[in-house]
């Protein structure tokens, strides 16, 4: 049977059907700490919607069929409210996240951990129509609505979603630890100070959406290899789903989303590649190393696969508008490398620097150069009294420091994850105090470390909890973001527009370029292939005792430091490791829980030092790398 979870799916691409739920191919959705927290997330907000109808009778993990007998039984009743409900008609089954029966009316309402603005509701539709951000979850309840009108032909069915509103604010303090996570990453049960929580302090909007299911249900829906009415495509894609049939759809650019992609050698079955082998012919030996999906910032990629060019190799300077820079890299220009590989100089490097940009920018820094890094997590449900679904918590940083003469240490550190306080504010004022004995360069990578300390700025001047120190802290912030005299440098930008290293891809995410930096200097190989970072005169750490980042695969390549991370957090600790940035915001939940044992705090505090120090490592590694740029790999791998 084909369920809402299903629906959705294949509207991305039906094809999907065919490796769904199947064990034999890779789904990498299931393995993304980024999705895992927001699944997290969703199961909260899902517990607390049903603390709002105490008379609520819970199914959830009743299995299908005993489901859809005691939905039936309930629903006998004139009036129920029912959690988890089952609904079965041909080949659809629906399990409703509320459903509530007033004589013949029934109210369907889905349950999202998706923002919502009700002071902006243009946001979801103008006009019955559905904005983009909003239509998955419109084609969701859309469904279901359908199915349940199926059910109930004489029943008047009304449809609403319900999620974290933004417009409002906590008014109880620890409202997320309320609803804490089990140790299956699922399980919520609520804490007993929950019970109380109503409409007006849940901070759920619950949203009437009939006009845009009415919309959904009566104009086309497009997917990959057509449209059609939800009614005429879902029986469609049941019956497939059903029987076995695999759906041909065409390749296109949505395939880069693909979650069933397995990497080379995996034990797995890759779905998306059997679609581009079918699609072009291919065999194993024949797919190429990448394809256009593979191509760094490009818009133009359904263009291009439309017109028949699907390997990367294939696609031509004219394809991408080629318009190289004098003064720095274009993005035609970094894509042109890309495809068709270094220019010929630079081959025996093994990656492109642009002399004079980075020269330019090298020429504005001044010493001690100073790296920091936050961790930071935007939870629906607010730790902390006065928060909004979604406010950022700024509850970590890392701060490196690099000298003139290459000294480098790791400086200063910041951890708040005291249950119930409040981080912010402190956590600024611990950053000021590591920033200002000097006038250095500070560096961080990408717009994230600008965005927090922002938000923080406006905090500073909206809560009432304000510090006595609000106004230093204030002009401090506004010398470090965006037009302040201090403003901190983009290492991210600064790779995007003067490096280039093959093995990043095109990327210039900080876990790409590490390793090529890696892989290509000979300053980092001889300085990081000793364990003197951490050591007793050697390059001084707060969480490393004596380790080489520069370690050696079985094919010579140096392993990526991440990687490294999350071997040696398996050795010494039983949290599990932290090694990505959506772990990090998942484990400050958890350092949030009251009940939380203090062997496996200390254990989870350890490792999300150890996460956040590399990440300011890897900054100064990385500038380290471009610094010493005249030390580099010849062909042979000797240094010059």
């Amino acid at each position: 049977m084909i369920t809402k979870s299903l629906f959705t799916l294949s509207v991305t691409c039906p094809r999907k059907l065919s490796y769904a739920g199947s064990d034999l191919y890779k789904d990498a959705s299931a393995e993304n700490a980024f999705l895992k927290s927001l699944a997290a997330s969703g199961f909260q907000v899902g517990a607390l919607a049903k603390q709002l109808f105490p008379d609520g009778i819970d199914l959830e993990g009743v299995l299908p069929s005993a489901a859809l007998a005691k939905t039936g039984e309930l629903l006998r009743n004139d009036e129920v409210t029912i959690f988890e409900p089952a609904f079965t008609h041909g080949q659809f089954l629906i399990r409703c996240d509320i459903l509530i029966k007033r004589g013949n009316s029934l109210e369907i309402i889905e349950v999202k951990a998706k923002s919502y603005d009700s002071s902006k509701p243009a946001s979801l539709g103008v006009n019955g129509k559905p904005s983009a951000a909003y239509l998955p979850y419109l084609q969701d309840i859309a469904f279901q609505t359908y199915v349940l009108r199926l059910c109930f032909p004489d029943a008047e069915i009304r449809s609403y979603l319900m999620m974290p509103d933004k417009a409002r604010a906590a008014t109880l303090d620890q409202m997320n630890q309320l609803f804490p996570i089990g140790s299956d990453g699922k399980r919520v049960v609520p804490r007993s100070e929950a019970a109380g929580i109503g409409f007006e302090k849940s901070l759920l909007s619950k949203i009437p959406v009939d006009q845009y299911v009415e919309t959904i249900l009566n104009e086309p829906i497009r997917f990959p290899g057509g449209e059609g009415l939800l009614p005429n495509v879902a029986e469609r894609w049941a019956q497939a789903y059903v029987s076995g049939e695999v759906i041909e759809a065409p390749i296109g650019s949505h395939c880069a989303s693909c979650e069933f992609k397995a990497e080379k050698g995996s034990s797995l079955s890759s779905g998306f590649h059997e679609c581009w082998k079918e699609a072009n012919g291919w065999s194993d030996d024949d797919f190429p190393e990448a394809t256009v999906l593979d191509l760094w910032n490009f818009r133009g990629k359904e263009r291009l696969i439309q017109s028949g060019k699907r390997a990367l190799s294939g696609v031509t300077q004219e394809d991408i508008g080629y318009a190289p820079l004098a003064d720095r890299l274009s993005p035609s220009e970094r894509q042109w490398f890309q495809i068709n590989g270094l220019p010929a100089p630079h081959m025996k490097r093994g990656y492109f620097i642009h002399e004079s940009y980075m020269s330019r920018q090298m020429e504005s820094w001044r010493y001690p150069l100073h790296f920091i890094d936050f961790e930071t997590c935007a939870p629906a449900l607010p730790f902390h009294i006065g928060m909004k679904p979604f406010e950022s918590v700024a509850f970590q940083f890392s701060h490196h420091i690099l000298e003139s003469d290459g000294k480098l240490r790791h400086a200063d550190e910041f951890l708040l994850a005291r249950v119930g306080q409040f981080p912010n504010f402190e956590f600024v004022r611990a950053l000021k105090h590591a920033l200002e004995a000097d006038d250095g360069t500070v560096f961080c990578w990408a717009a994230h470390e600008n965005t927090i300390l922002e938000h923080i700025h406006k905090q500073l001047h909206s809560r009432d909890d304000a510090p006595a120190d609000a106004e230093e802290l204030s002009d401090f912030i506004g010398r470090l973001v965006k037009g302040g005299d201090r403003q901190m440098v983009d290492l991210k930008k600064i790779a995007e527009e003067g490096y280039f290293h093959p093995a990043t891809k095109g990327g210039n995410s900080i876990k790409q370029v590490l390793p090529a930096a890696l892989s290509s200097s000979a300053y980092l190989r001889e300085r990081y292939s000793k364990p003197i970072y951490g050591a007793q005169d050697g390059i001084p750490s707060k969480n490393y005792d004596g380790i080489a980042w520069w370690q050696a695969d079985q094919d010579g390549k140096p392993k990526d430091p991440y990687k490294i991370l999350r071997g040696l957090a398996s050795q010494i600790s039983d949290a599990g490791g932290i090694a990505e940035g959506g772990e990090a915001a998942m484990a400050y939940g958890q350092l949030q829980d009251p009940d939380l044992r203090q062997r496996q705090r200390d254990a989870v505090e350890a490792s999300l030092k150890r996460y956040c120090e590399l990440d300011t490592l890897a900054m100064a590694m990385i500038a380290e790398s471009w610094i010493q740029r005249s030390f580099y790999i010849e062909e042979f791998g000797h240094a010059r």
